[in-house]
């Protein structure tokens, strides 16, 4: 795509650094807040950023994996890219994980990494790493930065990338002299990338072609993906269903895609999906999936998924349509223009008046079921009572494990942008620092992180950066003393031999809370959690809530690997 021409200002002001020129493009980017962490290959663009008058504010992470995580946060909840600044070497290398996580979910990220004088490279400079060799297959693309003269192309171009298509991350390596060159006549910011041409509209056939299935099908449905929330096409999907009355299945990250408490609604789909939606997935003879990538925690074994159906698939990615599951009708486009073109065909509506009786009588006769344990607070429990005590109104960030599966299953999200959770990865250590990043992105927002013992204790030294700002992230920890969702595979796929999965030395995490400045508090019984949870959402400030609750728990339903969606566990009348 051809970026705009336009003389860039840079050339008309006195010479610069490389350092201070890239700030100057970072404003004209309309960046506002950048997450980051100092050291020798970035010093001089730390110091550009010192010097200047650039209205956005930085970030300072206790450790690269908070800054990366920080700026995923920030993207899932604004759609803006997240800006990240890291040294060479150990700084880059520490946002691998962080890197790889926006990519599998698709979440727009521009990261600069400093990196050792060029005369250097390649010589095992001190703090030296291959950030090109390391980022390439975990990138939608990276630059390394030989010319200050191409910083106006380059980060026009890492932007636009990043924020087009599918997003993505783009990683910028800059070498140190590079950053401390004085630059007399920028290059332009013009580009033409002839081999990036996203398609956003779709082909009309195809669309009729899809059109005509959905007017002839008895059993249809739909699965919304993430792509809905970021094409920002919410409202015609669901504008779709209830035009065609037709029943709706999200998948874990697009919770939020369509209203959870909606009446066509089943909730989410996949290995600890609801009953009701797997069944329906099973059962119906279209589905129309709109920016989902079919993984194998939605479809279990491939070979038995959605037997009955011709599968449609909208993707702007033309490379997820036919990966996993074959498609009989691929609509390679943006969902929001996909869904407005396939609003104006549709003529003849199916009728599904016997199919949404029977997929509605499943979701009341199998719905989420759990026991209240007689000690401790049961996790479910706790879920439907924070969706309470918050209206259902709060985005919820969350880290990996069995915590996640419960606040997916009974926190019902009405609107997209409010489900803040690593999908595709399953980043242990994301939930607490995508929480500050939520928090920056929308600061009148109230944001609640769900985190388990586990997961908290990799990231929980960024309490240091909620406590300085003040930030009011409140922290649920669901504390079972244990890995939670690796010991319930142990349990039942491993004849309980629990090996490294009781976490028998936790900290008092109430004092540690305290430590920060931040309050504290601990609950273990049930007849508590109604005015601690009033307690935590009447405080301005910032919270870490302790939840203790029963260790052997387990999230149900549950798909066993190499199973299909129909062969789930746990599900009780």
């Amino acid at each position: 795509m051809k970026g705009e021409a336009k003389q860039n200002p840079q050339a008309v002001k006195e010479a610069c650094t490389g350092s201070e020129l890239l700030i100057d493009l970072l404003v004209e980017e309309n960046v506002d807040t950048i997450f980051g962490y100092p050291g020798g290959a970035v010093l001089p663009i730390y110091d550009a950023l010192y010097r200047s008058n650039a209205p956005f504010q930085h970030i300072l992470s206790r450790h690269e994996q908070g800054s990366i995580h920080a700026a995923e946060g920030y993207a899932r909840v604004t759609g803006k890219p997240g800006v990240v600044f890291a040294t060479s070497g150990p700084g880059a290398t520490n946002l691998v994980t962080g890197i790889t996580d926006a990519m599998m979910d698709s979440l727009p990220l521009v990261v600069f990494t400093g990196q050792v004088s060029n005369q250097v490279i390649g010589t095992d400079a001190f703090q030296e790493s291959d950030v090109m060799g390391i980022t390439m297959p975990i990138t939608k693309y990276n630059y390394q930065v030989n010319d200050a003269r191409d910083l106006p192309r380059v980060v026009k171009e890492a932007f636009h990338i990043a924020n087009t298509g599918r997003p993505g991350p783009v990683v910028v390596d800059i070498p140190k002299n590079i950053s401390e060159t004085v630059v007399y006549e920028p290059g332009s910011d013009d580009f033409d990338l002839q081999g990036y041409q996203p398609t956003k509209h779709p082909n009309p056939l195809q669309i009729i072609k899809l059109a005509a299935a959905l007017g002839n099908a008895q059993r249809p449905l739909i699965l919304s993906g993430a792509g809905v929330v970021f094409a920002k096409a919410s409202e015609q999907l669901q504008q779709l269903a209830v035009m065609c009355k037709v029943p709706v299945v999200t998948t874990l990250q697009g919770l939020g895609s369509f209203p959870g408490e909606h009446e066509l609604s089943l909730g989410m789909g996949g290995m600890h999906g609801s009953y009701a939606a797997n069944m329906a997935i099973q059962e119906c003879d279209l589905l129309i999936n709109v920016g989902a990538r079919f993984d194998d925690r939605l479809t279990g074994n491939l070979k038995s998924f959605a037997p009955k159906a011709k599968v449609a698939h909208i993707d702007v990615d033309p490379a997820e349509i036919g990966k996993n599951v074959s498609t009989d009708i691929p609509v390679v486009a943006d969902a929001k223009e996909a869904l407005l073109a396939l609003l104006e065909t549709v003529e003849e509506l199916p009728d599904t008046n016997g199919w949404r009786a029977h997929v509605k009588a499943n979701d009341e006769t199998y719905p989420f079921w759990y026991e209240k344990p007689k000690q401790y607070v049961s996790p479910q429990w706790l879920m439907e009572k924070v969706y309470q005590a918050t209206d259902g109104k709060a985005i919820v960030t969350t880290d990996v494990g069995q915590h996640q599966m419960w606040a997916a299953q009974y926190y019902k999200f009405a609107t997209p942008n409010r489900w803040v959770t690593s999908g595709g990865l399953g980043t242990m250590g994301f939930g607490f620092p995508a929480a500050i990043g939520a928090q920056l992105g929308a600061p009148d927002q109230l944001v609640v992180s769900i985190v388990g013992d586990g997961g908290f204790q990799m990231t929980l030294q960024e309490l240091s950066v909620v406590s300085q700002l003040q930030l009011p992230v409140k922290v649920i920890i669901v504390n079972n003393e244990a890995l939670g969702m690796v010991r319930q595979w142990q349990e039942s796929f491993y004849e309980e031999r629990y090996s490294s999965s009781m976490l028998t030395a936790n900290p008092d995490f109430v004092k540690l809370a305290e430590s920060y400045g931040i309050r504290g508090l601990c609950v273990h019984h049930e007849e508590d959690v109604d005015q601690a949870l009033a307690e935590i959402f009447a405080i301005e400030g910032p919270v870490v809530a302790d939840f203790r609750v029963a260790q052997q728990e387990k999230v149900y339903p549950m798909i066993a690997p190499g199973k299909a969606l129909h062969e789930m566990l746990g599900v009780k009348k």
